[in-house]
């Protein structure tokens, strides 16, 4: 479903097996029982020899947004922050600080906008937190549920975010993260297939997001829809 290398993402963090630099993610494309479980393998590229021209598909899917479009990924480091959700108040009560603001140049109109604030907060949320799309670490997106503790089914600690597997790579709210080449077709009637180039969707559009136990790579990962 994924392959990632180390080469291309260093942020990527190998168990210490011996010449382990490539991270397989598979998935069963039916709901266990809400979403496509998930399988992680860390292989050697060096031992990868026979490379398939075709790799085979699976002869049933539970949904055509359960078997992803292949396509390459050009990985890019980006600088995000996180939800709203998860700042404490003084920082929430910055985002609000009108004087923040005009010294970035992202006042709205009007001196007395009666929705300033709000203004405030979406320009966070869309532009600065949570880049959308496929990535590798980075914040939580929470969403669906407010945040909650993601914890080691096996040792009890906190895990780190792995993989985001995302239905969307941007969206219209958060025009910032659109990629370069991509914003001439994003108004345009290819604007869904340019955000989505895997054709996957997760739990009707949401993203399924893995994370594993920094104690062992042997410890069950976690998943998460948001």
């Amino acid at each position: 479903m994924a392959q990632l290398y180390v080469s291309d993402i260093p942020l990527l963090r190998p168990p210490g097996e011996a010449g382990a630099d490539v991270l397989q993610v598979l998935w069963c494309p039916f709901d266990h029982p809400a979403e496509p479980r998930t399988a992680l393998f860390w292989r050697s590229a060096a031992g990868v020899t026979d490379i398939l021209d075709a790799p085979p598909e699976p002869p049933v899917v539970q949904f055509s947004g359960y078997l992803p479009e292949p396509c390459l990924l050009a990985p890019e480091e980006v600088t995000e922050y996180p939800s709203a959700m998860e700042l404490d108040r003084e920082s929430q009560r910055q985002l609000e600080d009108r004087r923040r603001w005009q010294a970035a140049g992202a006042v709205p109109d009007g001196s007395d906008a009666p929705y300033e604030k709000d203004f405030y907060r979406e320009s966070y949320r869309g532009g600065l937190s949570l880049a959308p799309g496929w990535k590798a670490g980075g914040w939580t997106r929470w969403g669906l549920t407010d945040p909650m503790p993601r914890l080691c089914a096996t040792c009890g600690t906190g895990m780190d975010p792995l993989l985001t597997i995302a239905s969307s790579e941007w969206d219209s709210e958060g025009e910032s993260w659109i990629p370069v080449e991509d914003r001439a077709h994003a108004l345009t009637a290819a604007g869904p297939e340019a955000a989505n180039p895997t054709m996957l969707s997760v739990a009707s559009g949401y993203d399924l997001q893995l994370y594993v136990c920094p104690v062992s790579p042997c410890h069950p990962h976690l998943q998460l829809v948001q």
